[in-house]
């Protein structure tokens, strides 16, 4: 028998959990499109048992959380003004989703509780076997990935750490976010998407985590950039903090943190045709903001880079005037507090360069004028 086999995995998992809805007709579709290139990388028994593991509890993950949904009052739970950080990866919106999540006035997604959300963890306990499970897979990540913690340093939280919006919809099959997928030894792009779907099961995943919970004010980050027009009709009174950086240094910063990570997953890398694919897929990015009229959008505060790692802190008093919130003396101080004790390079400091890009620098630099001006941006140095 075929270890990975679409409908084999979804039988065992509504069979294992006596559950038959995953709230979505599509989805053992794209079930079988997943298993089928997992099936064309040829992997090994090992690597093919892995696999089957990852779906496995992806689909029995799914099961348990609309099951969740259809007993519970989990769709009364009121998801008010959000805040979401955003911009291109390697653009310092993980410390800025970080410092927003001091504010005790606020809240955030963590790992333990998008990776295993069922039941809704707002009544678990200090020791729930939950925390403690996302903290041993999160070893297992980091002794997988180990270049991971030096290019985002903010993994030493372990299960407890900050999850991108991405996360949410991993049991959704149109995303391999390598902290679902990385017990599986190969690379496997994303598919194709459908946002608002995915923004639903955002939605969903937040109202789970808040159920019996005090209302606070919701803080995340992912890279919402292209899925705007989805993200404000799921929560039209959403503020969004954009950071943008030099395109170049973005870039070449990608090259590097995911190419390591990947190469870690799949064991080897061709370092030449990833820096291709990446560049490919970044740029049009750049380029698509400039024709986006939502980009324009008067909720969003477009801010760059330059300005927040000066003073990150007061950046972020600034988003707070431009929605409408105060900043209190006690959330700056504890913002404050957390960039002494928590300096990006107490794992060592990442190390790229430029000379990773496929492309000339100059001829980068003149490709993405328009970008940096129309975003105030100047060309970043690096010492």
């Amino acid at each position: 028998m075929t270890i990975l086999d679409g409908d084999v995995l979804i039988a065992a998992a509504q069979e294992s959990t006596g559950f038959t809805d995953f709230g979505d007709d599509t989805l053992p579709a794209r079930v079988a499109l997943v298993v089928d290139r997992l099936n064309s990388a040829r992997l090994d028994e090992t690597g093919s048992r892995a696999a089957a593991l990852t779906i496995g509890g992806l689909l029995t993950s799914r099961l348990h959380f609309v099951d969740d949904h259809a007993r519970l009052p989990l769709a009364a739970e009121r998801i008010t003004a959000p805040l979401f950080a955003t911009g291109e990866p390697r653009s310092g919106t993980t410390l800025l989703h970080a410092l927003l999540a001091e504010d005790e006035d606020s809240r955030a997604l963590r790992f333990w509780e998008v990776m295993y959300p069922s039941p809704p963890p707002g009544p678990a306990v200090v020791d729930d076997p939950r925390r403690a499970q996302a903290d041993a897979d999160w070893r297992d990540i980091l002794d997988r990935i180990p270049p991971w913690i030096v290019s985002h340093p903010y993994n030493d939280l372990l299960g407890a750490g900050l999850p991108e919006c991405e996360r949410t919809w991993a049991f959704d099959f149109r995303a391999t976010n390598p902290s679902a997928w990385w017990r599986v030894p190969v690379t496997i792009q994303n598919f194709p998407q459908d946002h608002h779907a995915q923004y639903a099961l955002h939605r969903m995943m937040l109202q789970h985590v808040q159920y019996t919970r005090p209302p606070k004010r919701w803080v995340l980050k992912g890279f919402h950039g292209r899925r705007l027009r989805a993200l404000f009709d799921t929560y039209p009174d959403a503020r969004i903090v954009w950071v943008h950086r030099d395109p170049v240094q973005v870039l070449a910063s990608q090259i590097v943190a995911f190419g390591q990570i990947n190469e870690s997953l799949a064991g080897t890398l061709d370092w030449t045709q990833y820096a291709k694919d990446t560049i490919e897929g970044s740029r049009a990015n750049f380029h698509a903001y400039l024709t986006d009229p939502l980009v324009d959008d008067p909720r969003i505060h477009h801010v760059r880079y330059r300005d927040f790692v000066t003073d990150p802190v007061a950046t972020i008093g600034g988003f707070y005037d431009f929605a409408g919130l105060p900043l209190q003396a006690e959330a700056e101080k504890a913002m404050r507090d957390y960039l002494v004790t928590n300096r990006s390079d107490r794992y060592g400091k990442f190390a790229y360069s430029t000379d990773v890009l496929p492309v000339p620098v100059q001829r980068l630099h003149d490709e993405f004028a328009d970008y940096r001006e129309r975003f105030g941006i100047d060309i970043e140095t690096r010492r």
